[in-house]
């Protein structure tokens, strides 16, 4: 998977291999071509301004007919994306079931109306010491949007995914440049999205789709300047290589990457005397579900020493010996995996706690739990990154002033969370401030993988969890993303948005008061 593709070899093809084994497997895809992108981006460009007046019934249809054809996939979906994943059909029965979900609570965004964020200043022509202009401001679709399919959820955060979905209903086309681990499933969705499309008449370059393994074809996506804002979940090398490339242009765009967490978890004193023991197996649960392959997965854990943490450890210990390791997603994650743990178990201020049944050295790796002081990871930065598996490193506190030390050095996250009891609040609250600087969620009582789609949901945070901390990629504000305010001021009634007339219809506020 490491072939380099220029324009000048437009036969080249490649397949996806079984995480399982590393089989390849059929089809071979044909590889996208440089002109394949220009294409695809000139079609967005001319299908923009038809797709951006689409009203919402229209939008929210199409979306609602790209669940439909999803789910008229079948099993077929899932046992592709099974085979090129090394996840469960059950896991993936659960993934297929949330980008249904989300593209349908997308379009109930697109008919709710809120998106469109109507405000009403009417004109003040008596006011002293001048009189006030009519301002009337609407959000509008910035423009094609490139997405970037991710690696760990081939259905909910690739093609037809949460940057898809939200790209859509804000009325921008979408060139989607597939993940190369999982070419069938991309190309079973990408043609799902494709029939939606001409079933619900939407115009032609409303969703393009390149692929093939090689970094110059996102490149180019990025880089082409009718590609008005890109949508990204990976590593935080790949995530950082598209920012540079966005803002190098002529025109610079925004590139909204998620990239990188370790995901805190704070275990308060009292917690961990009372329940010590079953948070500990809690833990390994969250650990190594998928094989860690979560951005939110528990990377980090802190709590001050004391019979409460040794309970814990003792249960996550017996917990984690009798863990099957399950296949990674690709023989790359597995290998820095591997690399990541590896240097963790080199680091003489390091001590390995526990570890899981060994793994095949071929697509299953040793799930591994690490443990170190604090003042060890707050002299050596290196402790605090990101190893993208089942790997969590314990911090071991001498009281909570040093706990609080440690996390105020961490890096943003997408996650933190507090495990605590009645007792621990007043021990918490100094915490919260500390938490709200360095994460996009602050849960309690839980644990961070798993992510509801919901309208209240934030899942982003602080660099370099993602590249702008201000945004979401899940949840119905992710839509935010990809819209752009605009004023209109004095324009006579016959040119104004049908939205922003009087009387018109739909959520707005006039004069700062919803009406």
């Amino acid at each position: 998977m490491e072939t380099v593709v220029s324009e000048a070899d437009p036969q080249q093809s490649f397949r996806g291999l079984a995480a399982a084994t590393g089989t390849p497997l059929e089809p071979a895809y044909p590889v996208s071509t440089l002109a394949d992108v220009d294409a695809a981006c000139a079609a967005a460009e001319a299908a923009f301004d038809a797709y951006r007046a689409t009203d919402a019934d229209a939008r929210a249809g199409f979306l609602d007919a790209i669940a439909d054809e999803i789910l008229a996939l079948g099993d077929a979906l899932l046992d592709r994306a099974s085979q090129e994943s090394g996840l469960p059909l059950a896991r993936l029965t659960g993934e297929r079931g949330r980008t249904v979900g989300q593209l349908k609570l997308f379009a109930q965004v697109v008919r709710d109306g809120c998106w469109r964020g109507v405000r009403i200043d009417p004109a003040q022509p008596d006011r002293q010491p001048l009189p006030r202009p009519d301002l009337r401001l609407r959000m509008i679709p910035v423009g094609p949007v490139a997405v970037f399919g991710a690696s760990n959820f081939p259905l909910a955060f690739s093609t037809a995914g949460g940057d898809t979905a939200s790209a859509l209903a804000a009325g921008c086309p979408v060139v989607v440049k597939g993940h190369p681990a999982h070419p069938g499933t991309d190309a079973m969705v990408a043609d799902a999205i494709r029939a939606a499309a001409k079933r619900t008449g939407m115009p032609d370059g409303v969703f393009g789709h390149v692929r093939g393994p090689a970094n110059e074809l996102g490149a180019a996506l990025v880089a082409d300047p009718r590609i008005a804002a890109v949508g990204f979940t990976g590593s935080r090398a790949g995530g950082l290589a598209l920012v540079r490339i966005a803002q190098g242009r002529d025109v610079p765009i925004p590139v909204y990457a998620e990239m990188s967490s370790i995901n805190p978890v704070v275990l308060m004193p009292h917690a961990l005397e009372t329940r010590g023991a079953a948070l500990g197996t809690a833990f390994v649960g969250s650990l190594t579900m998928g094989a860690g392959q979560f951005c939110t997965n528990p990377g980090l854990l802190l709590a001050v020493e004391g019979p409460g943490l040794d309970a814990f450890v003792a249960a996550a210990k017996d917990a984690l010996a009798a863990h099957d390791p399950q296949p990674m997603l690709t023989g790359g994650i597995r290998q820095a995996f591997a690399h990541g743990t590896a240097a963790l178990a080199a680091n003489p201020n390091v001590e390995e706690v526990a570890a899981g049944r060994t793994g095949d050295g071929v697509a299953r790796e040793t799930a591994r739990f690490f443990s170190t002081t604090a003042y060890a990871f707050l002299a050596d930065a290196a402790m605090g990154h990101e190893v993208f598996g089942a790997s969590s490193l314990l911090v071991r506190c001498a009281d909570m002033d040093a706990l609080a030390k440690v996390l105020a050095t961490v890096e943003g996250q997408l996650t933190a969370t507090l495990h605590l009891d009645a007792e621990d609040r007043a021990a918490a609250q100094p915490l919260i401030p500390i938490l709200e600087r360095k994460a996009g969620r602050i849960l309690a009582n839980g644990w961070p993988t798993g992510v509801e789609v919901a309208h209240a949901m934030v899942h982003g945070g602080p660099f370099p969890a993602t590249s702008d901390g201000r945004t979401t990629s899940v949840g119905t504000l992710a839509i935010d993303r990809y819209l752009r305010p605009v004023c209109y001021q004095d324009l006579p009634a016959e040119l104004l948005p049908a939205e922003l007339h009087d009387g018109a219809e739909g959520p707005k506020l006039v004069d700062g008061k919803a009406a």
